[in-house]
């Protein structure tokens, strides 16, 4: 199984537009206040943090460039070409690799594994978006990769992020300016529901081994200034027994 054309022309649609500078879209949070934090938590679960991180649905790279400071090998993978294009040009010096992948399709997910080996995976507001009948295969895809040694670190919006999205979309002015493109493009983040997330890994063979809630910063500001905060819940899981 692969991902629908139509998602798949949404999300090239959204990168060919999508603005080249830092902070430009809407969830390209500075790493300080995304991968570190994240990193932080996903780090003392690790098995062995010498197999290859792989960033998964890594868009322009952001988060990409920040774990390849600090990890050997590091390999971003999007279903978008025009996403890697992107990171390719914010990363001149080739401090990571980056690779076409449709993460539904688990005979491309096998052969990414069988290249890279057992992979420790990050994947940061993936499943959220996706198309429902997307959202098994891509946790089977997870599995995967993960194989036998790895780990992967999921951070999802959860349901509460819907009504603070739906308030945004839904204000007097319209969308905020870098939220309206996802929504143009017919991307529809906040779609998946809390308990749907443990349960596409439970059936994948994976186990959750720890789980938490913690918000998830924009680059898009509030009336009173501040940044918007999205709810968000993240797991560590890992194929066990």
């Amino acid at each position: 199984m692969s991902v629908t054309s139509r998602y798949r022309e949404a999300w090239e649609g959204f990168w060919r537009e999508a603005p080249r500078e830092p902070g430009g879209v809407f969830w390209d949070a500075d790493p300080k206040v995304t991968a570190a934090l994240h990193l932080a938590l996903f780090e003392p679960h690790l098995a062995d943090p010498g197999l290859t991180l792989l960033d998964l649905g890594c868009g322009n790279g952001t988060q990409t460039r920040y774990f390849a400071d600090r990890f050997p090998r590091v390999v971003g993978a999007d279903l978008s070409a025009a996403a890697l294009d992107h990171a390719r040009r914010a990363d001149p010096a080739g401090q990571a690799a980056y690779r076409l992948l449709d993460a539904a399709d688990q005979g491309a997910a096998e052969a990414l594994h069988a290249e890279l080996g057992d992979a420790n995976v990050y994947m940061r507001g993936v499943l959220h978006q996706c198309e429902p009948a997307d959202r098994q295969p891509l946790a089977d895809a997870l599995a995967a990769l993960v194989g036998e040694r790895g780990r992967v670190f999921l951070v999802e919006l959860s349901q509460a992020a819907r009504p603070v999205l739906g308030a945004l979309a839904q204000g007097p002015a319209g969308p905020p300016p870098k939220l309206a493109p996802i929504l143009r493009h017919g991307i529809a983040p906040g779609e998946v529901a809390d308990e749907a997330v443990p349960a596409h890994l439970r059936a994948a063979g994976l186990t959750v081994l720890a789980a938490g809630e913690l918000p998830l910063t924009t680059t898009e500001s509030a009336p009173d200034g501040g940044r918007i905060e999205l709810p968000s819940r993240w797991l560590v899981a890992a194929r066990t027994g």
